[in-house]
């Protein structure tokens, strides 16, 4: 991992809110938390990408979020992650998801910088 990796690193990413992210609530069709939850996790791999070395990935390993409004079928929803701390291969995030009527969710985000080799022979082991 890079060490140019340092609080204030931001990744945002949209979705346009498709039938597979919703739950049914009476008559309509809104973004679900699970998928929230899918979207910033999304947006903070983003942000990580550029400053992980070769055989380098990530995981998550926590989520703490408030989702505070719907979002319709068909609208957009972006989520913004940004470093707030980095401690050796732990890398916290700020995480905010916005629709075109202000905040749909907040909260943080922590994932584990991982050797892609290591991880893949972990769960090898796992399977065995």
């Amino acid at each position: 991992m890079s060490e140019r990796l340092t609080p204030g690193v931001s990744a945002s990413l949209t979705w346009v809110v498709a039938e597979r992210h919703c739950t049914r609530r009476g008559d309509h069709d809104i973004f679900s938390t699970p998928n929230l939850v899918h979207l910033i996790e999304d947006a903070a791999i983003e942000a990580l990408a550029p400053y992980l070395g070769e055989g380098q990935g990530s995981v998550g390993s926590k989520v703490e979020i408030a989702h505070v409004a719907p979002t319709l079928k068909g609208g957009e929803v972006t989520a913004t992650a940004t470093v707030t701390e980095v401690d050796r291969r732990r890398v916290t995030f700020s995480v905010v998801a916005e629709d075109a009527n202000g905040k749909v969710g907040e909260g943080t985000h922590e994932r584990f910088v991982i050797d892609l080799d290591k991880f893949a022979a972990k769960l090898q082991g796992l399977t065995s």
